[in-house]
């Protein structure tokens, strides 16, 4: 039996109220985020894709993910997820906009619209989000729909190159 009863987790933002955080289905098939003050965001992962226990929405395959805007498509394009910080960004193309959350330091990621700089976000995985806004940076409902979606569904932060090769390093000494 599929368990489809959301699993919300309700944030506060600053500037856009109350927003929600729902995970749905049995492995977390479906991320919606939603507010009064912002529009919905829907992230979908395919039926029958390989989840990774590691990620709150099941898989980083921009193949197996549809992403939503207010009803409207959007494109999502998630790096790969290696060593390197950098390949955890997460790509989002919608209304013209371009996006980017990347991590930035080893608990929270940088949302870019545009190429500027316009919040900080920090989660642990549990859907609770964390958004620092920009002093002076403009940020549309749409943004912060988006930055919440985005760091919910991927997580946020990253340790350095230098930090993992000294874990691995270590792991492997008697």
């Amino acid at each position: 039996m599929t368990d489809t009863t959301p699993i919300p987790a309700a944030v506060e933002d600053d500037h856009h109220g109350d927003i929600l955080v729902e995970l749905t289905g049995e492995h977390g098939e479906m991320l919606v985020v939603s507010g009064e003050g912002i529009p919905r965001v829907v992230l979908t992962r395919a039926p029958g894709a390989e989840v990774d226990d590691h990620i709150v929405i099941g898989t980083r395959d921009p193949r197996r993910l549809t992403l939503t805007v207010d009803g409207r498509e959007a494109t999502i394009v998630p790096g790969k997820g290696k060593l390197r910080r950098r390949s955890y960004r997460v790509d989002v193309r919608c209304a013209g906009a371009s996006y980017r959350l990347v991590p930035d330091s080893v608990p929270s990621s940088r949302l870019t619209r545009d190429g500027r700089h316009i919040g900080d976000f920090s989660s642990d995985g549990d859907r609770r989000v964390l958004a620092e806004w920009r002093d002076g940076a403009t940020v549309e409902p749409a943004d912060a729909a988006i930055g919440y979606a985005l760091a919910a569904a991927f997580g946020t932060g990253g340790q350095p190159m230098w930090m993992m090769a000294v874990d691995a390093i270590s792991a492997a000494l008697p």
